[in-house]
């Protein structure tokens, strides 16, 4: 693992900013919380989520991991959420900038309004972090996240695991256009994908903003246009792969065409126990929110900030310094996995018709 100096620029402007607004307590008007103060770290962190429906990952599991981070360090906080509005981001931001924080972490909605967000941040000296997506032609000095075209080879390889040998016709149900995570799952699956003979592409289509509703229209009309001869699906994340469920419910083939996922949710894993999602991909966020606390620490106290990697930003031109973290594929079979690991309870997870199941694995 490199350590990377932060610059005396940064250094400098968190100075100033922890000078001119000390470790003020959080905003509890706007939604976010306050940890106490204490120890070295006396600057302040702004995390902005970006929605509740994409995933429910970032309420449920990105949230409560990251406060108890920063509570445990004694560093104030402060998380929003910006509910799949650009304009309502950038807003946030400017009130978190304005209210003291010293180090801004978001996950952007797209590359164009997270770059305006970090030049803002720039400019008046606070620290600025990519977390799980990268933003193209910003300005972070970190970013956080998964191995993204790791996650698109495990999609991929998990789909093709499924399928097995034999002949199918494929569709790709992608993220959204202007997710970078997006592009990257999508160039990982094909990776894997496109080189194996037996599959055809029938169909593939982004799916804007990761909205729900928008997938299983999309795939309705991938099914409908391809007079119901697709196999497999490559989904990209759970609730894409819901959606396409669902269409495939209603068609009275669901449980025969493999559907990837990612996330690991509840919904995801119950899809998994009823045969009808062959697998997902999960991405302990514990791990990913830690990261991010540790860093953002380390740039509040002005000291050397830990990496494994460098992430390509092709519209910037430059190399991001990165923590990449490991997927993990997630079938039938290792399910028990993702609850062990306390990413989900088996009271969430086992209940009504899937309690059998959770029974036959173990799960309890």
């Amino acid at each position: 693992m490199r350590r990377r100096t932060v610059t005396t620029a940064i250094a400098a402007g968190l100075i100033f900013s922890m000078a001119a607004c000390g470790g003020g307590d959080d905003n509890g008007d706007n939604g976010g919380g306050g940890g106490d103060s204490g120890g070295e770290a006396t600057g302040k962190v702004g995390v902005i989520l970006p929605d509740t429906e994409s995933s429910v990952r970032w309420e449920t599991a990105d949230r409560p991991l990251l406060e108890a981070a920063f509570k445990d360090a004694g560093v104030d906080y402060d998380i929003q959420n910006a509910e799949n509005d650009a304009q309502r981001m950038a807003t946030i931001a400017d009130q978190m900038i304005t209210g003291g924080v010293t180090v801004l972490a978001i996950v952007n909605l797209d590359s164009a309004s997270g770059a305006q967000i970090e030049q803002t941040a720039e400019q008046q000296g606070v620290a600025t972090i990519d977390y799980d997506r990268l933003t193209l032609g910003g300005s972070a000095q970190y970013y956080v996240s998964f191995d993204n075209m790791k996650v698109g080879e495990l999609q991929g390889q998990g789909l093709a695991q499924c399928l097995g040998d034999k002949a199918a016709s494929i569709a790709f149900l992608n993220g959204s256009p202007d997710d970078n995570n997006a592009t990257l799952f999508s160039e990982g699956a094909h990776s894997v994908l496109d080189d194996m003979s037996n599959y055809t592409k029938v169909a593939e289509q982004a799916v804007p903003k990761w909205d729900n509703q928008q997938a299983a229209t999309i795939f309705e009309q991938m099914y409908t246009q391809a007079g119901g001869n697709i196999q497999g699906v490559l989904a990209a994340n759970d609730g894409l792969a819901n959606a396409t469920i669902s269409v495939l419910q209603r068609n009275n083939v669901a449980g025969q065409v493999p559907v990837t996922g990612q996330d690991a949710t509840v919904e995801g894993l119950q899809n998994i126990l009823a045969g009808n999602q062959c697998m997902t991909v999960y991405k302990p966020i514990a791990q990913e929110a830690n990261a991010l606390a540790e860093l953002a620490i380390s740039l509040i106290k002005g000291e050397d900030a830990d990496t494994n990697g460098e992430s390509e930003d092709p519209e910037g031109n430059r190399k991001v310094p990165s923590v990449l973290l490991d997927p993990v594929s997630i079938f039938r079979d290792n399910v028990k996995d993702v609850v062990d690991d306390g990413f989900v309870t088996a009271a969430d997870l086992c209940t009504g018709n899937f309690a059998a199941a959770c029974t036959e694995l173990g799960i309890k």
